[in-house]
């Protein structure tokens, strides 16, 4: 587990452009936490970092948002408004998971028993001005993941990345 603590809009997005430069497909990441604390923000930054370079929309009402970009397809759920697992069968999610996908997840709870299991789980929370960002791995991808962005931090602990 690595924790940090992102001070502002332009660190989350700092560090989703970092994260993304570590993710290969295929990839499900988890983006828990409560109203407010950054979920889309970071995934902004994520999609930048895969080299997106049109407006990110946040999928609140359309549940997906799908990313055809160079290596890769990355898809964007926000699963808040979603009223039963069952429904992410009418959004595609078996077509959608193929080899070359990445699917970054919020409100990943919703979909519980239809996702695939998280291979890194993000767990934002409010810190006072800041975000506490905690990252947990759930597969061997997501280990390498968290290895490599502890590595790359060095001795920054909770500064967040530069």
């Amino acid at each position: 587990m690595l924790e940090l603590e992102l001070a502002g809009e332009q660190r989350q997005d700092a560090f989703g452009r970092q994260l993304a430069g570590f993710c290969r497909p295929p990839c499900t990441i988890y983006l828990e936490g409560d109203l407010g604390t950054g979920k889309t923000t970071l995934a902004r930054g994520f999609l930048r970092g895969l080299g997106h370079r049109g407006k990110v929309k946040s999928p609140t009402y359309t549940l997906l948002e799908p990313y055809e970009l160079a290596g890769c397809n990355c898809y964007h759920f926000d699963l808040y408004r979603l009223g039963d697992p069952g429904e992410l069968e009418f959004l595609g999610l078996e077509d959608l998971l193929d080899a070359q996908a990445i699917l970054l997840v919020e409100w990943p709870e919703s979909g519980a028993g239809v996702l695939p299991g998280a291979d890194l789980t993000l767990h934002l929370s409010h810190a006072g001005g800041a975000r506490r960002l905690c990252l947990e791995a759930g597969s061997g991808q997501g280990i390498k993941i968290v290895q490599a962005l502890t590595a790359t931090l060095g001795g920054e602990g909770d500064e967040g990345p530069p």
